[in-house]
């Protein structure tokens, strides 16, 4: 099972990152002013999983990436770098898999 991991940034906001049952970062959000602003965030990263939710981008150096998004378009968390577009889309697929389920860590 997957797990949401919260933190605090280094000038004191918070952050989530999406874990994968290995372990790995599926996604990482941006940076949240306070707490309940970051679980306000995950959980809407928990029902966002349709295919209308994950925007596939490419990066100036040419890597596929993604980023998840709200329903009203807002940026939710954004991918590492991939080495290919079945990359990306095999992690857009481990989110969907993940994020309904996975379980929160606060590390704060």
């Amino acid at each position: 099972m997957g797990k949401y991991q919260i933190k605090r940034t280094s000038n004191g906001q918070f952050r989530w990152t999406l874990k994968a049952t290995n372990g790995e970062t599926l996604i990482t959000s941006e940076t949240y002013v306070s707490k309940q602003g970051c679980l306000d965030g995950v959980a809407s990263s928990k029902v966002c999983v349709a295919d209308k939710n994950f925007d596939k981008k490419t990066s100036t150096a040419g890597q596929p990436y993604f980023n998840q998004v709200a329903n009203n378009y807002q940026v939710l968390g954004t991918s590492e770098m991939y080495s290919s577009t079945a990359a990306r889309d095999n992690g857009i697929d481990s989110v969907k898999r993940n994020a309904p389920t996975a379980t929160i860590e606060d590390l704060t």
